[in-house]
């Protein structure tokens, strides 16, 4: 397949190299991402499903730091040491902010295995995507746009879907203050910040996520997982809820009324 940037023919000679060098083989045919919360992949047959795409919407710029998070956590949860590609738009920093390697420490991923690509605008994100999908030696490729994409229609996430597939290559579509629209993806999901509980001397809980599995291409849609982040076992888990705390839905029309009072 012809390049389509001088950047990603390095790319592609890059993760050649860490695949050879850990020893990676190819993940072709069937497996589970397991996230490590045994009633979530149960629910699933072992986890999510690799050499598939699946998808998670934030609906509003308040849960896109969220969806983010979730979807880097998915990533950082493939074995080994064979990079995670993630791709997005060169305006993306404005819109949902940097990637910190250091928080990606702290949450116990290795930031080293991140390779971040930006594209110059959508169009080039998506010739990028078809071209990191079929890197042989990626673990996961995660592709993050902002708002409506027009170019991802059924035909362009088909193309995808089969790249992700040959290769074995789990694919994970950000879809920030975006709305659900048709697709191939195994898995949709929309994803929102859930209330998570103190730790000891208030400090700031594990993060915590309000999950809802809009479609499911083996099974039934319609449940919601609220789980949190084990730092320590480096997996999800129950959220822990304690307390009076204010619901997401009620915080979520608070800061409305604060934005029209202002």
């Amino acid at each position: 397949m012809r390049e389509s940037s001088h950047p990603l023919a390095g790319l592609r000679q890059r993760i050649a190299r860490i695949a050879a060098s850990d020893g990676v083989e190819s993940r072709r045919g069937e497996g589970w991402l397991a996230s490590g919360h045994a009633r979530f992949d149960d629910a699933f047959g072992g986890g999510l499903a690799v050499g598939r795409t699946h998808e998670f919407f934030a609906a509003d710029a308040l849960d896109a730091t969220s969806a983010a998070a979730f979807a880097a956590l998915v990533a950082l949860r493939t074995p080994g040491k064979a990079p995670l590609i993630w791709l997005r738009t060169s305006d993306a920093g404005k819109r949902s902010g940097h990637i910190y390697a250091p928080g990606i420490a702290e949450l116990g991923g290795d930031p080293d295995r991140l390779l971040l690509v930006e594209a110059a605008d959508p169009k080039m994100l998506l010739a990028c995507a078809n071209d990191a999908i079929r890197c042989a030696g990626s673990a996961a490729v995660i592709v993050e746009s902002w708002g409506k994409f027009p170019l991802l229609d059924l035909t362009a996430g088909r193309r995808l879907a089969l790249g992700a597939r040959d290769a074995g290559t789990t694919l994970l579509m950000l879809r920030l203050n975006a709305v659900p629209t048709p697709s191939v993806a195994e898995t949709r999901w929309s994803v929102a910040a859930a209330p998570s509980h103190a730790l000891e001397a208030n400090a700031p809980g594990a993060p915590a996520f309000d999950l809802e599995l809009l479609r499911w291409r083996a099974g039934p849609a319609g449940t919601r997982w609220r789980l949190d982040w084990n730092h320590d076992e480096k997996c999800f888990g129950e959220a822990a809820l304690s307390g009076a705390l204010l619901p997401l839905p009620a915080r979520r029309a608070m800061a409305s009324h604060r934005a029209a009072a202002a």
